[in-house]
Protein backbone atom coordinates (compact mmCIF):
# COMPACT_ATOMS: atom_id res chain seq x y z
CA UNK A 1 0.00 0.00 0.00
CA UNK A 2 3.12 2.39 0.51
CA UNK A 3 4.12 2.10 -2.51
CA UNK A 4 1.06 2.77 -4.26
CA UNK A 5 0.42 5.61 -2.16
CA UNK A 6 3.99 6.87 -3.32
CA UNK A 7 3.29 6.18 -6.71
CA UNK A 8 0.08 7.30 -7.38
CA UNK A 9 -1.01 9.59 -4.92
CA UNK A 10 -0.18 13.73 -6.10
CA UNK A 11 -0.77 14.46 -2.45
CA UNK A 12 1.36 17.72 -1.03
CA UNK A 13 3.07 15.44 1.64
CA UNK A 14 4.14 12.42 -0.56
CA UNK A 15 7.83 13.80 -0.86
CA UNK A 16 8.29 14.08 3.01
CA UNK A 17 7.01 10.65 2.71
CA UNK A 18 9.28 9.22 0.22
CA UNK A 19 11.85 10.74 2.40
CA UNK A 20 10.72 9.00 5.70
CA UNK A 21 10.31 5.87 3.59
CA UNK A 22 14.30 6.37 2.48
CA UNK A 23 15.78 7.50 5.42
CA UNK A 24 16.50 3.86 6.80
CA UNK A 25 19.04 3.34 3.86
CA UNK A 26 20.91 6.42 4.83
CA UNK A 27 21.20 6.13 8.07
CA UNK A 28 23.87 3.89 9.93
CA UNK A 29 21.81 0.79 11.12
CA UNK A 30 23.39 1.63 14.60
CA UNK A 31 21.69 5.61 14.72
CA UNK A 32 17.83 3.25 12.95
CA UNK A 33 18.21 1.10 16.23
CA UNK A 34 18.78 3.81 18.55
CA UNK A 35 15.54 5.76 17.07
CA UNK A 36 13.54 2.76 17.33
CA UNK A 37 14.73 2.82 21.29
CA UNK A 38 13.61 6.09 21.69
CA UNK A 39 10.39 5.65 19.98
CA UNK A 40 9.19 2.59 21.27
CA UNK A 41 11.64 2.31 24.47
CA UNK A 42 10.00 2.57 28.03
CA UNK A 43 9.93 6.76 27.86
CA UNK A 44 9.51 6.41 24.11
CA UNK A 45 5.98 8.50 22.77
CA UNK A 46 4.86 5.32 21.27
CA UNK A 47 6.44 2.72 24.02
CA UNK A 48 4.70 4.61 26.24
CA UNK A 49 1.09 3.77 24.56
CA UNK A 50 1.93 0.47 24.19
CA UNK A 51 3.21 -0.06 27.85
CA UNK A 52 -0.01 1.62 29.07
CA UNK A 53 -2.34 -0.65 26.57
CA UNK A 54 -0.69 -3.79 26.71
CA UNK A 55 1.31 -4.07 29.90
CA UNK A 56 4.52 -5.22 27.63
CA UNK A 57 7.76 -3.79 26.50
CA UNK A 58 9.09 -3.79 23.02
CA UNK A 59 12.40 -3.26 23.36
CA UNK A 60 15.17 -6.43 23.45
CA UNK A 61 11.98 -9.13 22.31
CA UNK A 62 11.68 -11.17 19.72
CA UNK A 63 9.11 -8.34 18.41
CA UNK A 64 12.24 -6.12 18.83
CA UNK A 65 13.97 -7.78 16.26
CA UNK A 66 11.30 -7.46 13.87
CA UNK A 67 10.63 -4.41 14.18
CA UNK A 68 14.68 -3.52 13.72
CA UNK A 69 14.92 -6.14 10.32
CA UNK A 70 11.10 -4.17 9.00
CA UNK A 71 12.71 -0.76 9.89
CA UNK A 72 15.84 -1.86 7.63
CA UNK A 73 14.88 -3.57 5.33
CA UNK A 74 11.43 -2.25 3.84
CA UNK A 75 12.55 0.47 1.59
CA UNK A 76 13.73 -2.29 -0.96
CA UNK A 77 10.43 -3.66 -1.37
CA UNK A 78 8.97 0.08 -1.09
CA UNK A 79 11.42 0.97 -3.60
CA UNK A 80 10.92 -1.75 -6.04
CA UNK A 81 7.33 -1.70 -6.16
CA UNK A 82 7.17 2.08 -6.17
CA UNK A 83 9.43 1.62 -9.49
CA UNK A 84 7.36 -0.69 -10.74
CA UNK A 85 3.85 0.68 -10.57
CA UNK A 86 4.97 4.04 -11.96
CA UNK A 87 6.82 2.23 -15.08
CA UNK A 88 3.51 0.06 -15.48
CA UNK A 89 1.51 3.63 -15.16
CA UNK A 90 -2.14 3.29 -14.90
CA UNK A 91 -3.37 2.95 -18.16
CA UNK A 92 -4.73 -0.71 -17.96
CA UNK A 93 -6.21 -0.01 -14.20
CA UNK A 94 -8.10 2.98 -16.14
CA UNK A 95 -9.45 0.38 -18.91
CA UNK A 96 -10.67 -2.00 -16.50
CA UNK A 97 -12.28 0.36 -14.56
CA UNK A 98 -14.03 2.24 -17.49
CA UNK A 99 -15.47 -1.68 -18.51
CA UNK A 100 -16.80 -2.06 -14.80
CA UNK A 101 -14.40 -3.70 -12.78
CA UNK A 102 -14.63 -2.44 -9.02
CA UNK A 103 -11.47 -1.31 -7.63
CA UNK A 104 -10.47 -4.41 -5.71
CA UNK A 105 -10.89 -6.42 -8.76
CA UNK A 106 -8.98 -4.06 -10.83
CA UNK A 107 -6.15 -4.56 -8.47
CA UNK A 108 -6.41 -8.38 -7.88
CA UNK A 109 -6.78 -8.95 -11.84
CA UNK A 110 -4.46 -5.98 -13.26
CA UNK A 111 -2.12 -4.44 -10.96
CA UNK A 112 -0.97 -7.31 -8.74
CA UNK A 113 -0.18 -8.97 -11.93
CA UNK A 114 1.79 -6.13 -13.45
CA UNK A 115 3.58 -6.11 -9.81
CA UNK A 116 4.68 -10.36 -9.11
CA UNK A 117 8.18 -9.29 -10.83
CA UNK A 118 9.09 -6.71 -8.55
CA UNK A 119 7.30 -7.74 -5.92
CA UNK A 120 9.21 -10.87 -6.19
CA UNK A 121 12.64 -9.57 -6.04
CA UNK A 122 11.98 -6.83 -3.79
CA UNK A 123 11.01 -9.60 -0.87
CA UNK A 124 14.32 -11.10 -2.23
CA UNK A 125 15.75 -8.24 -1.24
CA UNK A 126 14.26 -7.37 1.53
CA UNK A 127 14.76 -10.44 2.79
CA UNK A 128 18.20 -10.83 1.99
CA UNK A 129 18.94 -7.05 4.27
CA UNK A 130 17.05 -8.34 6.85
CA UNK A 131 19.15 -11.46 7.36
CA UNK A 132 22.50 -9.12 7.82
CA UNK A 133 21.10 -6.97 9.82
CA UNK A 134 23.49 -6.35 12.92
CA UNK A 135 23.12 -2.51 14.09
CA UNK A 136 19.86 -1.99 14.41
CA UNK A 137 19.02 -4.97 15.93
CA UNK A 138 21.85 -5.24 18.50
CA UNK A 139 21.27 -1.42 19.61
CA UNK A 140 16.84 -2.31 19.86
CA UNK A 141 16.40 -5.94 20.46
CA UNK A 142 20.14 -6.55 22.14
CA UNK A 143 22.07 -10.13 21.68
CA UNK A 144 19.80 -12.28 23.83
CA UNK A 145 20.28 -15.72 23.18
CA UNK A 146 17.34 -17.66 22.71
CA UNK A 147 15.19 -14.72 22.39
CA UNK A 148 16.56 -11.78 20.34
CA UNK A 149 20.27 -13.36 19.28
CA UNK A 150 20.68 -13.45 15.57
CA UNK A 151 23.12 -15.26 12.65
CA UNK A 152 24.88 -12.02 12.65
CA UNK A 153 25.14 -11.61 16.49
CA UNK A 154 26.23 -15.01 16.76
CA UNK A 155 28.86 -14.20 14.71
CA UNK A 156 29.86 -11.47 16.49
CA UNK A 157 29.30 -13.48 19.89
CA UNK A 158 31.52 -16.32 18.22
CA UNK A 159 34.44 -14.16 17.17
CA UNK A 160 35.07 -12.92 20.74
CA UNK A 161 35.20 -16.31 22.14
CA UNK A 162 36.67 -18.46 19.18
CA UNK A 163 37.30 -17.41 15.92
CA UNK A 164 37.05 -20.93 13.79
CA UNK A 165 33.49 -21.44 14.95
CA UNK A 166 32.28 -17.62 14.09
CA UNK A 167 34.32 -18.17 10.45
CA UNK A 168 32.06 -21.80 10.13
CA UNK A 169 28.59 -20.18 12.05
CA UNK A 170 29.37 -17.05 8.58
CA UNK A 171 30.25 -19.74 6.13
Amino acid sequence: PLAVVLARSGARGVRVLRAVVLLPLVLPPVVGGLALLYLLGRKGFLGVLVTALTGEQVPFTTAAVVIAQTFVAMPFLVVSLEGALRGAGDRYERVASTLGAKPWTVFRRVTLPLLLPALGSGIVLSFARALGEFGATITFAGSLEGVTRTLPLEVYTQAEVDVDSAVALAL
